[in-house]
């Protein structure tokens, strides 16, 4: 197969992560994979390194002039004629939308990454007639898909995926607790961006009830954006600066700072519902305390790799956390069965299977 696939994002998110897990999956399978995001960030640098060359031809960036996005329609229009695709898969609105204004002959694929894409009514229901499949990372958001008229035999619902080899490996976390002076202390952390409606602020309040009955507990928050001043000054605030530890953007030794918790939590979903942070946490071997958000509900096995929670209240997280960090033995047999559940469902290989069937399917039906 000849295929494109289009992301009008620029951002190292989960849906990019997954998209170049696809894109160099896809590839080793044989297939002629091209790739066209909105360049000049993280998400290009990755997609180098992945061995995947990103197209030039048409820029996808909704902040373009009107004439700037005819521009784009017409060009991928061309793109597709010239390069003989077969299949368009399409994974923002923006992308989507330029997809199905170019009239291609290919046939149009469209993940939904988040429930906000999925919009009911005119004209989102003239796009979605010229969709061939749509693809929904959580239960919830086929559920949406269904409500808002996708047709239930061009609907599949995909799990999301994480590289298991990467994060699976021996757990070494010594590095991370020399460098935040934690010694053998209980460590809780997120990895989720710094910024609004991330949950940051009720995990905080719940820390700080869990400190009331585990004193000597640290909590470790991985990520950059625009709220940390906010979080920072928040956590001074109540005191708790040498107990709210900030640990930045990690790339590179995220293993080893997920090796290095003793649970992973997680209080709302990004712009990917299929939660990735989560995901890695558990191939990491890391049982995971989290909202009932997104993909979550059907991730987690509740009381066996990890616990949902119904609400943010502070004492409902506080009781959640001590609930793992009382008891190790617990705890260890929750992170092993959540490393075995994301080896099992949540591999590249098992993802790329997923996908490719799913385009021959659709291209059987052309």
């Amino acid at each position: 197969m000849t295929i494109l696939q289009l992301a009008a994002n620029r951002w190292w998110t989960g849906s990019a992560d997954s998209i170049v897990t696809l894109c160099r999956g896809l590839r080793e399978r044989g297939h002629r994979v091209m790739l066209a995001m909105i360049r000049g960030d993280r998400f290009e640098a990755k997609a180098r390194e992945a061995g995947i060359e990103p197209l030039t031809a048409v820029a996808l960036d909704a902040k373009r002039s009107p004439v700037g996005i005819v521009r784009d329609v017409l060009a991928l229009g061309r793109l597709i004629g010239d390069e003989g695709v077969e299949l368009v898969h399409a994974h923002h609105s923006h992308d989507h939308w330029l997809a199905g204004m170019a009239r291609p002959r290919a046939a149009l694929v469209r993940t939904f990454h988040n429930a906000r894409g999925v919009r009911a009514g005119w004209p989102s229901a003239w796009l979605y007639r010229r969709t061939a499949a749509s693809l929904a990372v959580s239960a919830s958001i086929e559920a949406r898909c269904l409500r808002a008229g996708l047709p239930r035999e061009r609907l599949w619902h995909v799990p999301g995926v994480t590289d298991v080899a990467r994060f699976g490996g021996p757990r070494d976390g010594r590095a991370i607790r020399e460098e935040f002076k934690v010694g053998g202390t209980p460590l809780v952390g997120c990895v989720a961006r710094l910024a609004p409606r991330r949950g940051h602020e009720t995990l905080i309040a719940g820390f700080q009830e869990l400190l009331r009955h585990l004193p000597e507990a640290r909590l470790l928050l991985v990520g950059k954006g625009e709220s940390r001043s906010a979080l920072e000054a928040d956590v001074a605030n109540l005191g708790l600066a040498d107990r709210v530890l900030f640990a930045g953007y990690r790339d590179r030794d995220l293993p080893g700072v997920l090796a290095a918790l003793d649970c992973f939590v997680l209080m709302a979903a990004g712009s990917d519902e299929s939660c990735r942070a989560v995901l890695e946490a558990m191939a990491a071997g890391c049982p995971v305390v989290a909202r009932r958000v997104g993909a979550l509900p059907e991730t987690i096995v509740q009381g066996e790799t990890g616990l949902l929670l119904d609400d943010d209240r502070p004492q409902t997280i506080a009781r959640a956390l001590e609930g793992v960090l009382r008891d190790p033995a617990r705890a260890r047999a929750m992170g092993a069965a959540g490393q075995r559940r994301a080896q099992a469902e949540f591999t590249p290989a098992r993802y790329v299977d997923a996908v490719e069937r799913i385009y021959r399917t659709v291209l059987d039906r052309v």
